[in-house]
């Protein structure tokens, strides 16, 4: 791991500005995937700014009727709510099937939506991987593609997302909120929140340089059967061959 400097803010804004002035900055809370990639030298951040202390760790209804979710709020935290195991179970469901119980007692909704593609090209930095760096072409083409991607893919990356939250919020019509450096706001319908891979898989999603995500929201509750399958070779810790949200 490489060194580098530390910060902790104590507001959104403050945490963007800082992020956009310092070059190579990346946010860190609870870190489940941050700092596995640090060790490995994927992510190489020369700062940290820990965001923990910006208080965004709340469930709160709207009023509207739908639910906020802070960045900060743990998964176990979220997949055990009442109102999310009741309106919103499939999200509960796509939590409690991810990772395992250690983890999802920290790792945060915001890092779980930011987390990075598990390829095992991607993680291994002997191998070619426009993900990892650009333009050096990507080995899973050629390589052992079993867990990797049929539809929204491109000759540039055929990567996965891992994330079972961000599924089953994009069947619950979610939308992204961020600040910015400058202080305005943003919300973001999670179905634009994410690139496609075309010639730029490394550009993941829309954010722009140093803009926080705060909180995700939910619209009132549709009612309904839940349902979140997911299929994969253990029946605990291990990501998805595919998964479906309904």
């Amino acid at each position: 791991m490489r060194a580098f400097t530390y910060q902790r803010v104590t507001t959104p804004a403050e945490a963007a500005a800082s992020a956009r002035q310092t070059p190579g900055a990346k946010f860190i809370a609870g870190g489940t995937n941050l700092l596995d990639l640090m060790k490995l030298e994927i992510e190489t951040p020369g700062h940290l700014i820990d965001v923990n202390g910006l208080g965004l760790d709340t469930i709160e209804p709207t009023p509207e009727g739908g639910l906020r979710i802070g960045a900060l709020v743990r998964n176990t935290d979220l997949a055990a709510d009442e109102r999310v195991r009741r309106d919103y179970a499939v999200l509960s469901r796509a939590l409690l099937a991810g990772a395992s119980g250690q983890l999802r007692n920290r790792a945060t909704t915001a890092g779980n939506l930011l987390q990075r593609t598990r390829c095992p090209y991607f993680y291994d930095t002997h191998q070619p991987c426009n993900k990892r760096l650009p333009g050096s072409g990507c080995a899973a083409l050629e390589g052992f593609s079993r867990q990797h991607a049929v539809v929204g893919v491109s000759d540039a990356c055929i990567a996965t997302h891992p994330s079972d939250m961000a599924v089953a919020m994009r069947v619950l019509d979610a939308v992204v909120e961020t600040v910015k450096p400058d202080g305005s706001e943003r919300h973001i319908a999670l179905d634009d929140f994410y690139r496609a891979p075309g010639t730029t898989p490394h550009l993941e999603t829309v954010l722009t340089p140093g803009e926080l995500i705060v909180a995700v929201t939910l619209p009132p509750p549709s009612g309904g059967t839940h349902i979140y399958r997911k299929v994969r070779d253990r029946a605990s810790y291990a990501f998805a061959l595919v998964s479906v949200a309904a």
